[in-house]
């Protein structure tokens, strides 16, 4: 019966992957039946069977992932890899059950619709407002970061735990849900990760577990950053599976936020990614846009790149490859570079909002 089993999963693992490279082609049907439709009852009712246990089950799940991986491997060694159709068709079924639960519980939403076209604004935009929106952000955190210091050459404190960010990023979907319904989050699932020290030296801010849509972020990165970190992850939640689409939602719940700290955490974080697009295309305005920004908000940016620097790991480059290409395989073909996707929808949302 076992073996019976086994066969079959395995025979189904080709078939998923036949029926995601079918479904690629039809995002628009994606968005309607999964998206908007069964995945909101699938993340909701994971939320509340496990937002409510303060640890991560899903960090557990991949401790248990891991061992038995290793496992797997030790006694495939110790037996000298017999009876190959006997264990050949047991691992083929374990990862058929991984792959279709990946799917099935947040996966499909990477093959969604683009963004920019549920928002109904362009792609692309002219150098001249690339520099004009940059220097709205300027002017914006220059202005909330002198609000809140009172002097334009000191560093932000934030009054508030890393914890009690958590609240705040669920005040900030509350906030912006009066505008966009589909931003509604319910049953909280947010958790610092089990493994934080490990994942800073990997380089990475958080993460969501997509077999149990528990929202992780790394409670070991400067408070500066925790903001839009927090607010990414639930991005991931609310069906955003793709990295530069829930930076803007970050971008968009921290920028609104009736919090001033918040804000400025959101303004900041949104500079970062419109400067740094100035930067590239045309290097001598960006550096005159620099040399505008207050000396307070360059020692948070610094204050980060530090934490980074601190933690460097010649392990991470390849950790940044694997996702990247973890990426470029699930319908992001510019891997961890799509993140520069997000200035494009922040310059044509603010263009759309003046008209």
């Amino acid at each position: 019966m076992k073996k019976k089993l086994n066969i079959t999963l395995s025979i189904l693992l080709p078939v998923q992957i036949v029926l995601i490279e079918l479904l690629k082609t039809n995002p628009v049907w994606i968005e309607h039946f999964y998206s908007k439709g069964l995945y909101p009852y699938v993340s909701q009712s994971l939320r509340v069977l496990l937002g409510w246990i303060p640890f991560s089950i899903g960090d557990f799940l991949y401790a248990l992932l891991i061992l038995g991986l290793m496992r797997w491997i030790y006694i495939r060694i110790k037996t000298k890899f017999k009876a190959p159709k006997q264990w050949i068709f047991s691992a083929l079924a374990t990862l058929s059950i991984i792959y279709g639960c990946f799917n099935l519980f947040w996966g499909y939403n990477y093959y969604r619709l683009p963004l920019h076209i549920s928002l109904e604004i362009k792609t692309d935009y002219s150098p001249e407002e690339l520099v004009t929106y940059t220097t709205y952000l300027i002017k914006e955190s220059n202005r909330l970061h002198k609000e809140i210091t009172q002097n334009d050459t000191l560093q932000v404190k934030f009054p508030f735990t890393k914890l009690e960010v958590d609240e705040m990023t669920i005040k900030g979907y509350e906030n912006i849900s009066k505008e966009f319904p589909e931003l509604t989050y319910t049953q909280r699932s947010l958790k610092p990760s089990l493994f934080s020290i490990p994942l800073t030296y990997m380089g990475f801010n958080g993460y969501l577990n997509p077999l149990t849509n528990e929202a992780q972020y790394n409670r070991q990165i400067p408070l500066f950053k925790l903001p839009s970190t927090t607010s990414h992850e639930i991005g991931h939640q609310l069906g955003y599976a793709k990295e530069n689409e829930a930076n803007y939602m970050a971008c968009l719940t921290t920028m609104n936020h009736p919090d001033i700290y918040m804000r400025y955490a959101g303004y900041t974080f949104a500079l970062q990614y419109s400067l740094g697009e100035v930067l590239k295309t045309q290097p001598c305005v960006g550096q005159n846009l620099v040399g505008t920004i207050n000396t307070g908000i360059l020692k948070d940016y610094r204050e980060v790149r530090l934490f980074w620097e601190d933690h460097n790991n010649p392990l991470e480059p390849f950790f940044k490859l694997f996702y990247g290409n973890y990426l470029k395989a699930n319908n992001q073909p510019q891997g961890i570079k799509s993140y520069s996707y997000v200035v494009a929808l922040l310059v044509n949302q603010h263009q759309k909002n003046l008209k």
